[in-house]
């Protein structure tokens, strides 16, 4: 949850910076971890092959490769948003790296081949920035939470909403960027006649357009964002002009924003501007990317753990009658019904293929292997078969039930806009997952924060992503406590 930051006075609340300065710190680090990688280089070559030759000519080498990846990153406008929505993922700086490096070498060989060029001078420029460029992330976002805790940087949101639904939506939304320079320290509105227990989260309230103004007075505030859906020309003129004479920003986020997706962006079709509510998230290169990650450590993994997946299905057997198998329909990809193949876990005569009646805590229907097999996650390693057939993902949105409920409701119907998470494969593990929201899902509030997790999923996907998510849900696999 965004919480609002400790209040500060003196130089830090006077001369307070925001998120414009994160932008030239990512480029200052950039700057400062491809000037370490080549230093480390020319000086570790010669150390370790004996090369005597004077290194300083192909120093040119490394300028132009540092030239065309700043070219890179500011074509694909990755210092726009640092921090934010995978803008500046560690992904994407290691890949506009790699292809600058590429760029280059391939165009100065087919000039003038070198067959002289020291291997191990170029091997250790390459390892060398790749792992600094890692390294300068996770010293930027350090810095700049040692800098948010200081009361030195941070950006300060007043969030200007009539409805308290709305008002907690935007504050999802914030929440789900995971800027740790972000605050939302207030909600107002003008009407003067709500009481402050209205505004959500306990956050201070400003009824009034006189009390936000006094408020935004004091200069301690950045934005003002409107988040009316529905608001009009003329209310957004008034709004504007009764907040033009205060030094702070006034933000408007679209409706389209808060009600049908958590990414949009404007499209060009030649010259002509398109807003872009849905559309495909991982396509292209990407979607190879995604293919190859799926089938080569699916198939690792159904190699390395076949003894466990063989022993799994003898004491299946020993246990109770049955097949060794569940097989259940659920949700894949574009909302087609695939068949999901799990380790059965309950007795034969109490399973519900349909998957109406939730596992909840101590359900009877368990046998004992299957409470075994299912806090530690084995009755899901069949769907590495599913992701091998090219239904299923090793990450992404978990495959629900066809007749799911949540509460009194079918998931579909409990949820807006439920059905646009088939818009990538079902996932084996996923971020929502990982994020405390697995198992029992007894509440449409849990069920909606499921699903705003599974879309920031989709729309920010990259193969760091994804092995953060494996790696995670590998850990939590000994502690999650909504694992039964």
């Amino acid at each position: 949850m965004l919480r609002p930051h400790a209040p500060v006075a003196g130089w830090a609340r006077r001369y307070r910076l925001t998120q414009s300065i994160v932008t030239t710190m990512v480029v200052a680090a950039d700057l400062i971890a491809l000037v370490a990688g080549g230093m480390l280089a020319f000086w570790l070559a010669p150390k370790i092959t004996g090369f005597d030759e004077p290194l300083y000519p192909y120093g040119w080498i490394a300028v132009l490769i540092s030239g065309n990846f700043f070219a890179l990153r500011l074509a694909r406008r990755s210092y726009d948003r640092p921090m934010g929505r995978g803008q500046d993922s560690d992904q994407g700086v290691v890949y506009a790296f790699l292809v600058a490096a590429l760029m280059v070498g391939g165009t100065t060989w087919s000039i003038e081949p070198a067959p002289h060029f020291p291997a191990a001078l170029a091997a250790g420029y390459i390892a060398g920035c790749t792992l600094f460029l890692f390294v300068s992330r996770y010293a930027v976002r350090q810095i700049v939470w040692q800098l948010v805790q200081a009361g030195k940087l941070g950006q300060r949101i007043i969030i200007y909403g009539a409805e308290t639904e709305t008002a907690e939506r935007a504050i999802r939304l914030l929440e789900l960027e995971r800027l740790p320079y972000l605050s939302v320290v207030g909600i107002a509105d003008g009407r003067t006649t709500r009481v402050a227990a209205e505004a959500p989260w306990g956050l201070p309230y400003y009824s009034g357009m006189e009390e936000l103004r006094y408020r935004l007075g004091r200069g301690d505030i950045d934005m003002v964002l409107i988040a009316l859906p529905n608001i009009g020309q003329e209310r957004l003129d008034q709004l504007t002009e009764a907040l033009q004479s205060i030094s702070v920003d006034v933000c408007l986020m679209p409706r389209e924003a808060m009600d049908l997706s958590s990414q949009y962006n404007v499209r060009f079709i030649g010259s002509l501007p398109l807003f872009a509510l849905w559309q495909r998230p991982i396509r292209d290169w990407a979607l190879l990317v995604k293919a190859l990650e799926d089938r080569i450590l699916a198939a690792t993994g159904l190699i390395v753990l076949s003894p466990v997946m063989i022993l799994t299905a003898i004491l299946i057997k020993l246990s109770s009658p049955g097949p060794i198998l569940f097989r259940q329909q659920r949700f894949g990809f574009n909302n087609v019904k695939i068949e999901v193949l799990k380790f059965r876990s309950m007795r034969t005569e109490l399973q519900d293929p349909s998957g109406t009646d939730r596992t909840v805590r101590g359900d009877p229907r368990v046998t004992w292997i299957g409470r075994i097999i299912r806090r530690l996650s084995i009755d899901e390693l069949p769907q590495l078969i599913n992701v091998m057939r090219g239904e299923m993902s090793l990450v992404g949105p978990r495959p629900h039930a066809t007749m799911m409920m949540v509460g009194d409701n079918y998931y579909f119907d409990a949820v807006r806009h439920y059905t646009a998470r088939h818009r990538v494969k079902p996932g084996i593990t996923g971020l929502a997952q990982v994020r405390g929201l697995r198992g029992e899902i007894d509440s449409v509030e849990r069920a909606k924060r499921r699903v705003e997790l599974d879309f920031y999923y989709i729309e920010n996907w990259s193969l760091m992503l994804d092995i953060r998510i494996i790696l995670e849900t590998i850990f939590k696999i000994w502690r999650d406590p909504d694992a039964y």
